[in-house]
């Protein structure tokens, strides 16, 4: 495996909220993703999941709280727990979570 610069891959998607997969540790999917200014809808998961911000901002709703997630921070979303994007995160986000069934 060659060394990735998560930042250039993340630039060259095609579009935001796009992730692209980078590898997997055990079962966890590994992905980078280039955040946007826009909203994303409420989803939930079976599984927790890392949300590592590489630069930027991560704006965050999580069972109905705010949550702001700054470059270098990371946040734990436990598992079933409903969260969406709230308009103007941007940068680059890694997400390590389990692929769904």
């Amino acid at each position: 495996m060659n060394v990735l610069d998560l930042a250039e891959t993340a630039a060259g998607l095609p579009e935001a909220w796009s992730s692209r997969v980078l590898g997997t540790v055990g079962a966890a999917c590994v992905k980078v993703l280039r955040m946007d200014e826009l909203p994303v809808e409420k989803e939930s998961h079976g599984a927790a999941e890392a949300l590592l911000v590489l630069d930027g901002r991560l704006e965050l709703e999580v069972e109905g709280a705010p949550v702001s997630v700054r470059a270098g921070e990371l946040f734990m979303v436990a598992a079933g727990a409903v969260h969406a994007v709230r308009p103007g995160s941007r940068g680059t986000l890694v997400i390590v979570e389990m692929p769904e069934a």
